[in-house]
Formats: structure tokens, C-alpha cells, sequence
């Protein structure tokens, strides 16, 4: 009869031991595991979504490896109702699990808005794209949200010489912002919906998709329109430190897509002021 062979009364730490290279790694953990999450919309109802995490610690140039499980126990061991600062109490939880003074999470999940129709009212669920970055580096600590955002863009070119009609497209618009207090993933949202061409919406009928159409023609938007406006309404807001604002138009008439970005840290820009 064959048994078992018997657990060792001491496992050697591999990871633990020491390395001699003297080369320090910058970023060392697990990517695109997968765990339930629960986010609490503007309207007080809670969201159960499924999110994508990406877990970093950095490694001193001492240590020959991290310790991957702890990353796993970190979201096990967690009921995390994901908000700013329940982020934030993810990222320390796990640089001092990991014994680290450097660490990083990003997580990313589909964000549901419920949304009427604007003339019949119907009332649909359109999904977004949100990521939570949050790190810590010797208990500095930051967080950025971002968000894509699908929107309609119809082109001020193609109305100004044509006859009837002009081309338009669906556009994705991600807005990311480094944050000094409380900012609602609708709030990001609601900014780029209100300078689009048209928003979107996941049903519409007939009277909904004349109301659209006819929208997006009364407001053309180059790519260059949209992160325009998108920053002016940033530049207002002081609870935004720095943000980064990209919009990509998948052209209806091209073979290509058309692409604008603005960038801007507040916090640098008013020091060199």
C-alpha cells in the first residue's frame, strides 16, 4: 500500500531568501484575476459586478521573489464595497501583507447606468468602462478613477459642405482624474454626455431614434471639440488634482480612427505660476 509522502515540518521560503544581483524591481505581483466586487451607484443602490485586478507591490534588490499568494488572500479575505476610500484600504492592506512600502492596484469593471429614452421614457441599463488605479509609496497615497465613455460625435466638416446629411460615428471618450475628494463615476460620466454630439442609450424607438439623430446634427463635434470642452469642465472642478482626456472617433467614411488627448496636472501648473 502506498502512503502519502509526509509534509516537511519546515518548507523552505524560496521567495524570502536573499538575492545578491542588487537590482530592485519596480513592480512584481499578479494580472488580470478576476473577483466579485460591490459598488454603490449615485442613486444608493449597490452594484454586483465582477472586476479585473492587476496587483503590484515593488521587491528591494535583496529579496529574490514576492509572496503571490498573499495577493489572492488580500481580495479573499476582504468585503470590499468599492469606493474611494475602501480602495485605498485595499492598497494598504496589501503593501502590508506583502511587507511592502510601495504597491499599486488597478481595477477594472463594467459600470451599469439605468437610462430613459428621451421621448418615449423607456427605461434601458447602458454599461461603462471604469478603472480604479490606487497606489501607496511610503504611505503617499493616490487614487485615479477612469472612465470610457461611448458617445455619438457627428462632424462639423462634413455638415458645413454637404447638401443634406453628415457623417457621424460612435466615439469612445475615457476620461482619467487623479482626485482630492468624493467624485461620483455618474458625475464623469454626465460631463462628457452633455458635450457629445448625442449620448447613447441601450433601447430606444422610433420617436427616441428621430429625437437622436436629429440631436447629433444640431451639435457636430470634432474629436478636438470634445476634450476641449471635457478639460473646461475639469479646470472648474477643485476636486480634480490632475486628469488626462482622450476621444476616439471610429470614422464611418475612413479606414482609421480620429484621436485627440489633453493633459493636465493642476497642482504643477499653478506652482509654476
Amino acid at each position: 500500500m502506498n502512503h502519502p509522502e509526509a509534509v516537511p515540518a519546515s518548507i523552505p521560503d524560496v521567495q524570502g531568501s536573499e538575492d545578491t544581483r542588487r537590482v530592485a524591481i519596480d513592480r512584481v505581483g499578479i494580472k488580470d484575476i478576476r473577483h466579485p466586487v460591490v459598488v454603490r451607484d449615485r442613486a444608493g443602490r449597490e452594484q454586483h459586478t465582477v472586476a479585473n485586478f492587476n496587483m503590484y507591490v515593488g521587491l528591494p534588490h535583496n529579496f529574490k521573489g514576492t509572496h503571490m499568494s498573499r495577493f489572492v488572500e488580500v481580495l479573499n479575505d476582504g468585503d470590499y464595497e468599492i469606493s474611494v476610500p475602501e480602495f485605498k484600504r485595499m492598497v494598504h492592506e496589501m503593501t502590508r501583507v506583502l511587507t511592502a512600502e510601495q504597491g499599486r492596484i488597478e481595477m477594472t469593471f463594467p459600470y451599469f447606468v439605468e437610462k430613459a429614452a428621451p421621448v418615449s421614457g423607456v427605461r434601458s441599463l447602458l454599461d461603462y468602462l471604469v478603472t480604479f488605479i490606487g497606489e501607496v509609496n511610503k504611505e503617499i497615497e493616490s487614487v485615479t478613477v477612469k472612465v470610457e465613455v461611448p458617445v455619438t460625435t457627428l462632424c462639423p466638416c462634413s455638415k458645413k459642405i454637404s447638401n443634406y446629411g453628415a457623417h457621424n460615428q460612435r466615439s469612445h471618450v475615457t476620461v482619467e482624474v487623479k482626485v482630492n475628494g468624493f467624485v461620483w463615476i455618474e458625475e464623469l460620466i454626465d460631463i462628457v454626455e452633455s458635450v457629445a454630439s448625442c449620448e447613447l442609450y441601450g433601447l430606444l424607438k422610433r420617436p427616441d431614434e428621430k429625437y437622436v439623430t436629429e440631436r447629433a446634427y444640431d451639435n457636430p463635434r470634432f474629436v478636438e471639440d470634445m476634450v476641449r470642452e471635457v478639460a473646461l469642465r475639469l479646470n472648474a472642478d477643485d476636486r480634480i488634482l490632475s486628469y488626462t482626456v482622450e476621444s476616439e472617433n471610429f470614422e464611418s467614411i475612413h479606414n482609421h480612427s480620429a484621436y485627440a488627448l489633453v493633459h493636465r496636472d493642476k497642482a504643477r501648473d499653478e506652482g509654476e505660476a
